[in-house]
């Protein structure tokens, strides 16, 4: 599984908000409703958050393995 908890976490060190994300750089309720969830979002949207946040793909993602 793919969980989005980085993102909070990065967002939250740089005093970025959802609100922020929304208004200023244009992403869609879907789009943050997705990333709560820890549903698919586009690798363009990965890379533009990376790019929005000055940080690595670590720092917005990360992998939890299935239980087998």
């Amino acid at each position: 599984m793919i969980s989005f908890n980085p993102l909070w976490e990065t967002m939250k060190k740089k005093g970025i908000s959802t609100y922020t994300l929304r208004v200023k750089w244009g992403f869609s309720p879907g789009t943050l409703t997705q990333l709560k969830n820890n549903r698919h979002v586009s690798t363009h949207t990965i890379n533009t958050l990376c790019n929005l946040l000055d940080c690595d793909v670590e720092d917005v993602l990360c992998q939890i393995r299935d239980k087998k």
